[in-house]
């Protein structure tokens, strides 16, 4: 129980954080539910396809250059580009998805019930150790690049120039997947330990920068009162 509780519990906080931070016009439970349960599903997806890239002997290697490509290719842009997808064919096509903040809201669901589910899984492994350090380290990485992610799904939404609309929507993968890679990158090396030192702080970076998109777009909100 206890270890189940470790697993889920920093997603649902990250998940309430945003709730509140929504405070000028909040999300009916229905959506922000549909949403994180369609992240969490999405991750069984994700798994079977990191699973085969994983044994396959198509992929197999070693070295800076397969790990750049492990990194970049098969985790931050199967990750990254499924989120995106989730995010992209369901709320952000929807009517209630009616001002900026909510791309974030939305991504923050989708990015928490992907991240809970993979904990789960995770627990299940390699116990309550793997899980408390994710809960400092993986679940708010997922969460910063939700929200970055997010930023961009917002900006993009409202935009009337179609070619404006198109970069900030490919922004929306790549401004994540970029920095999730290099994340992943700078853990999975083994060209010098200390680079995992550098893997905090592009998390720590990440985090501050998340939380000045999030706070950008609750301050433009169309729905707070002059």
């Amino acid at each position: 129980m206890l270890l189940f509780l470790a697993a889920i519990a920093p997603g649902l906080l990250i998940c309430w954080y945003i709730y509140k931070m929504d405070k000028y016009e909040r999300e009916q439970p229905f959506p922000l539910f549909a949403t994180f349960w369609l992240g969490a599903f999405a991750t069984l997806g994700v798994v079977r396809i990191e699973t085969w890239a994983t044994y396959s002997p198509f992929l197999q290697g070693e070295g800076v250059l397969f790990t750049l490509f492990s990194s970049f290719i098969v985790v931050a842009l199967t990750e990254e580009l499924v989120k995106y997808l989730c995010l992209f064919l369901y709320p952000y096509r929807s009517r209630f998805f009616n001002e900026p903040m909510d791309g974030i809201v939305y991504a923050v669901m989708i990015g928490m019930g992907f991240a809970t589910l993979e904990n789960l899984m995770y627990a299940l492994q390699y116990g309550l150790e793997t899980v408390i350090l994710r809960a400092f380290t993986a679940v708010p990485a997922h969460a910063a690049f939700a929200i970055i992610m997010g930023y961009y799904f917002g900006k993009a939404k409202f935009e009337p120039d179609p070619k404006i609309r198109r970069k900030r929507l490919l922004m929306a993968l790549f401004a994540p997947l970029v920095i999730h890679g290099l994340y992943d990158f700078l853990i999975l090396q083994e060209i010098y330990e200390g680079l995992i030192a550098l893997a905090i702080a592009v998390l720590i970076a990440s985090i501050i920068f998340a939380r000045q998109l999030l706070l950008e777009q609750q301050e433009n909100s169309p729905f707070k009162e002059s």
